[in-house]
């Protein structure tokens, strides 16, 4: 194993300021998955589980799914929510059981809710509730994908270290090129943040500035 007293962050630099290292790109037609923009994660000020990088993340996801809006490609927004029991959190909820515990985001409950700055089209997007980290596991993405006959996934929410990184694995698993915004993704601390997107930098999507995505978009043609 390769040691290094060099920081997560400072390891991530030296990643994205390598022009040589191979991208998968972007493809023909992408999806916008937008995974657990929820108060639990989002509001700080109320939160102790929230957490933000970027202070302008919000406003990034709200105007790229204004883009795919207009160009008639799909947006998805995830959430979770459990019941009562937590029969439902399965496993992933029993190693915790406080408060603040991801098992404890019961339905209806302010912490499940979608941040409130966020741009919802409740009439064209397509809303997931999900259980476990990736945003395809038992859901209707995958066959969201093919209707919509995309090659291209492009993720934000968070966290970086957890439902983006499952999401992205699962995403090059199904054969998706698969981009992650840099600015808008976020984790609870630079540590899991930078060293995950080092990992998906180097394995498995594409970590791009959120305005090379906005230019890439920018040369596509609505059907």
């Amino acid at each position: 194993m390769e040691k290094s007293d060099k920081t997560a962050r400072e390891l991530y630099a030296e990643i994205k300021a390598n022009p040589a290292r191979k991208r998968f790109g972007f493809g023909r037609k992408a999806v916008l998955v937008n995974i657990d923009p929820q108060k639990a994660y989002t509001r700080t000020d109320l939160y102790k589980t929230a957490y933000e990088t970027d202070p302008r993340q919000l406003e990034y996801v709200n105007n790229l799914a204004k883009v795919f809006r207009a160009l008639d490609w799909p947006v998805v927004w995830t959430h979770v929510a459990y019941m009562d029991s937590a029969d439902d959190a399965g496993i992933w909820g029993t190693r915790t059981n406080t408060p603040d515990s991801l098992q404890n985001i019961k339905f209806d409950s302010d912490r499940s809710q979608f941040d409130e700055r966020l741009e919802i089209d409740q009439a064209k997007d397509v809303i997931y509730l999900k259980k476990m980290p990736s945003a395809f596991f038992e859901t209707h993405l995958q066959s969201l994908c093919v209707w919509h006959q995309v090659d291209t996934v492009i993720l934000t929410g968070g966290s970086t270290s957890g439902c983006i990184r499952a999401t992205a694995v699962d995403s090059l698993s199904r054969g998706y090129r698969t981009i992650v915004p840099e600015e808008c993704v976020a984790d609870k601390h630079e540590s899991y943040h930078f060293a995950n997107l080092t990992d998906l930098a180097l394995k498995y999507a594409d970590v791009v500035d959120v305005q090379e995505v906005f230019d890439w978009l920018a040369t596509q043609d609505s059907e």
